[in-house]
C-alpha cells in the first residue's frame, strides 16, 4: 500500500531504516528486519547511504517484498544518470515496489570510496519531476510508456538547517513538481519541528520526523559538530555523559520515548534511524503510539 493512502486514512505512519549488508550474506540483514517489521508500515532501505557502497536497495527491497515486508526505497541522484534513475524505477514498480524516497545523496568524498566520480545528472527537484512524469505515463523527454507504474513519491528535509528559507524553497518545489510526502532528518527539538510545520502546513503534505536514538554522550556531540541542521540539546548530553555502560541503552530509550510522545502531535509519522538499536523500536512504538504491532492495527 502506498504511504500516501494510509497518510489519508489518519494512519500515524512509522518507517525505520535498515541498512543493506556490505556484501552478499544477508543473514543478519533478515534478523535486523524481524526485529521491526512487525511495529512498522515500511522498512527504508538506503541506497548506498552517506556515499558507503552496499547491496543494491532495489534488490533488497525485492527480497523484502517476497516476505511480504513492506519496503520504501531510497533512490540516489549521486550515482546514475537519467536514463538509469528512470529505468530503476521502471524496475521497481514491475516488482512491486511502489514507496520510494527521492534523494540527492551525499557526495563521494564523505563515504568508503572518496575518488568516485558523482553524476548528479539529476538534482533532488528534476528527480522527483522525472519520477512524477513516469506516473502520468511518460518518460522526462516526453516518450509514452507501455504501462505506468504506480509510485509514491518521498522527498527529505532538514528542519534545523540555517538559513531556513533557500531550503523550504526547494522543498516546496519539490512538492510542486509530486513529492506526497515528507521525511526530515533527525530533530531533538520539539520547538524546532513544530516550527518547521508551521513552515510546510500550505504544503498539505503529511511529514515524519526522523529519530535517531542517541548511544553515547560523543555521538550526540559529533553529530552537533558534523551534521548540519542537526542539534542535541546539551541536556540530553548531561544526561548520558559517564553513565556505565549497562545504563546508556536505558537512559536513550527513556529520552527518545519522552521526545516522540511530544513531537507525535506535531507530525504524521516518524522515521526510524537506528542503526544497531534495532531491537528497541518495538519497545519505542509501543511507548509512542500505544500498541504492540503495527499488524494488530492493519
Amino acid at each position: 500500500m502506498h504511504l500516501s493512502e494510509l497518510f489519508r486514512n489518519g494512519k500515524f505512519v512509522i518507517t525505520c531504516e535498515v541498512t543493506p549488508p556490505k556484501g552478499v550474506d544477508i543473514g543478519e540483514f533478515l534478523n535486523t528486519v524481524d526485529m521491526v517489521k512487525d511495529h512498522v508500515d515500511a522498512v527504508s532501505i538506503g541506497d548506498n547511504q552517506r556515499a558507503v557502497m552496499r547491496a543494491a536497495s532495489l534488490v533488497i527491497c525485492h527480497l523484502l517484498k517476497e516476505k511480504n515486508i513492506e519496503p520504501l526505497m531510497e533512490l540516489t541522484a549521486r550515482d546514475r544518470n537519467r536514463i538509469a534513475l528512470q529505468s530503476d524505477l521502471l524496475g521497481a514498480a514491475i516488482m512491486g515496489i511502489e514507496n520510494v524516497l527521492l534523494v540527492s545523496g551525499y557526495p563521494p568524498s564523505v563515504g568508503d570510496h572518496a575518488q568516485a566520480k558523482p553524476v548528479y545528472d539529476l538534482d533532488s527537484v528534476s528527480l522527483v519531476a522525472a519520477a512524477k512524469a513516469l506516473t502520468q505515463g511518460h518518460d522526462i523527454t516526453g516518450h509514452a510508456l507501455d504501462g505506468i507504474p504506480s509510485l509514491c513519491l518521498g522527498v527529505a528535509a532538514n528542519p534545523g538547517l540555517k538559513p531556513a528559507e533557500p531550503h523550504l524553497e526547494r522543498l516546496k518545489q519539490k512538492i510542486a513538481e509530486g513529492a506526497q510526502f515528507i521525511q526530515t532528518q533527525a530533530v531533538y527539538d520539539p520547538e524546532v519541528l513544530e516550527k518547521f510545520m508551521e513552515s510546510v502546513s500550505r504544503l498539505n503534505v503529511p511529514v515524519m520526523v526522523g529519530h535517531a536514538m542517541l548511544r553515547s554522550a560523543s555521538m550526540a556531540s559529533f553529530m552537533n559538530s558534523n551534521l548540519p541542521g542537526v542539534s542535541v540539546p546539551d541536556k540530553f548530553i548531561k544526561e548520558l555523559e559517564g553513565l556505565p555502560k549497562h545504563q546508556i541503552a536505558e537512559t536513550s530509550l527513556r529520552i527518545s520515548i519522552d521526545l516522540l510522545r511530544r513531537m507525535k502531535p506535531l507530525c504524521q509519522g516518524v522515521h526510524f534511524l537506528v542503526a544497531g538499536w534495532e531491537q528497541y523500536v518495538p519497545t519505542i512504538v509501543e511507548a509512542v503510539v500505544g500498541q504492540k504491532t503495527r499488524q494488530a492495527s492493519s
